[in-house]
């Protein structure tokens, strides 16, 4: 087990918790009675088939979906808020509060094409935490250097590499301090020859600080090297779930070998 695992026990409380969440599109429901918690410190790797809902659990996560049932709890911040006729919604002004505990690492990058790196990865700071311009820059410097690019402060993303804007967007999403992060297949749009160096960024993040990390990834290996646990789904739940030598070693589930056999 890596360093980060012996350092992530469970906590008393979970920092993450969904309880019986369900989330539909239409007549297709995605999570079904979903239950899930995450440790702080944990780092916890979704896989599975395409459709089976582990983007959709980061992306409630980050409030850009709603869901229909059930409750979501981050750091004692509740998603949805009671009413005399059930639950509903939060407003606007209480998610911005949840969403700043979190940051999220896209698979397409999404940096801003008309401002420089450094300005990519200083705006929300300045603009969202209110942090003086000063003190965004010397933060983002560091982090730039983190990721190895701080002599590429002042390109723009289209003078950089996939690889290169990538490990931008992991800076920028550190940026704002979150106390979980989230990677939704970050290697998935990068050429193969690039796919490495954005990995060794995220499992530098992964055995050197002590982030809450959710990661989305069809990279096995990758998975059972920096999770402290590993969860499969299937049609909107969990199948199996458990630390990453024994799922990717002894699955129990018939659906999780088969899964595992068709992409190792």
């Amino acid at each position: 087990m890596t360093q980060a695992a012996t350092m992530a026990q469970p906590a008393s409380e979970p920092l993450i918790r969904f309880e019986k969440v369900v989330k539909r599109f239409g007549t297709l429901t995605v999570l079904d009675d979903f239950d899930f918690t995450v440790a702080p410190g944990e780092k916890v790797t979704l896989i599975g088939p395409s459709g089976s809902g582990k983007s959709t659990v980061l992306r409630i996560l980050m409030t850009l979906e709603p869901f229909q049932e059930g409750n979501l709890v981050l750091g004692g911040m509740a998603y949805h808020q009671p009413s005399g006729h059930g639950p509903f919604r939060a407003n606007e002004r209480h998610l911005r509060q949840i969403r700043s505990q979190v940051g999220m690492v896209f698979q397409s990058f999404n940096l801003f094409p008309h401002m420089s790196v450094l300005r990519n990865v200083i705006e929300a700071p300045v603009a969202v935490l209110g942090l003086k311009r000063a003190e965004a820059e010397c933060r983002a410097v560091e982090l730039l250097g983190m990721v190895g690019l701080a002599d590429k402060k002042d390109h723009f993303p289209s003078q950089l590499s996939g690889g290169q804007q990538q490990r931008v967007a992991i800076a920028r999403a550190l940026a704002m301090r979150p106390r979980v992060l989230l990677f939704d297949e970050p290697t998935s749009a990068l050429d193969p020859q690039l796919v490495g160096e954005v990995l060794g960024v995220i499992r530098s993040l992964a055995h050197e600080h002590d982030l809450t990390m959710l990661l989305v990834t069809h990279e096995m290996r990758f998975a059972r090297e920096v999770s402290d646990r590993v969860c499969f789904f299937d049609k909107g739940r969990i199948v199996e779930q458990g630390e990453p030598e024994r799922i990717f070693t002894s699955p129990e589930q018939a659906r999780t070998r088969e899964f595992l056999q068709s992409v190792l």
